[in-house]
């Protein structure tokens, strides 16, 4: 459920990244149409960006951040959708509870608050039982709390922007064992800390 729940949040934010960088697209375009020189250099510079993203995986909680079971993290996933960012998943010895962590980056802080707004709306849908609440950590902190449709997973997901990035911190766990709020809110104020010392204004 928790990808589903990420995915769900970064197919909402397409519409809204692609509008912000909708229009360089355009101009690179009509560049490329009216005259062939500018084109051959617009797309060695765009394949030279493609070939050296930028690894934001600095900017992800360490698994020692996360209190009580050890938590192992997987390797993190640049570019989470193909927005500039980064995701990873962390999870426990037993493999009983996860931690998605997605990280998305946009061009500005008002792109973030937009983009934050469209995965709240996403979330919505896909947790049972929960309503976003206001949450403590962050820009337009939001917390959603409930079971996968299924009945099948306890679900806490914690939404909040912080400068020019966007997190989205997804608890699984079993539905008769909920992740505790206060501790997920714990973990979802250091990945803010971390945003706050890593990413540049």
């Amino acid at each position: 459920m928790k990808i589903s729940v990420m995915a769900a949040g970064l197919a909402a934010t397409t519409m809204v990244v692609g509008v912000a960088v909708g229009g360089c697209g355009s101009n690179k375009s009509s560049t490329a149409s009216s005259s062939s020189a500018p084109s051959s250099s617009t797309s060695t510079t765009s394949s030279s960006a493609a070939a050296q993203p930028t690894d934001y995986s600095t900017l992800l909680i360490k698994a020692s951040d996360i209190p009580g079971d050890a938590f192992t993290m997987q390797p993190p996933q640049l570019n989470p959708g193909g927005k500039p960012g980064v995701a990873a998943t962390f999870a426990n010895q037993g493999d009983t509870r996860e931690i998605g962590d997605t990280i998305l980056v946009l061009p500005t802080a008002s792109d973030a608050a937009s983009t934050l707004q469209a995965t709240i709306t996403a979330a919505g849908p896909t947790v049972s039982g929960g309503t976003p609440q206001p949450a403590d950590v962050g820009t337009g902190g939001t917390l959603l709390t409930g079971t996968s449709p299924d009945g099948a997973k306890a679900i806490t997901i914690f939404m909040f922007s912080e400068g020019k990035g966007v997190v989205t911190l997804e608890f699984d766990s079993a539905a008769n064992d909920p992740v505790p709020p206060d501790g997920a809110l714990d973990i979802a104020r250091k990945q803010d800390a971390a945003i706050k010392n890593g990413l540049p204004a």
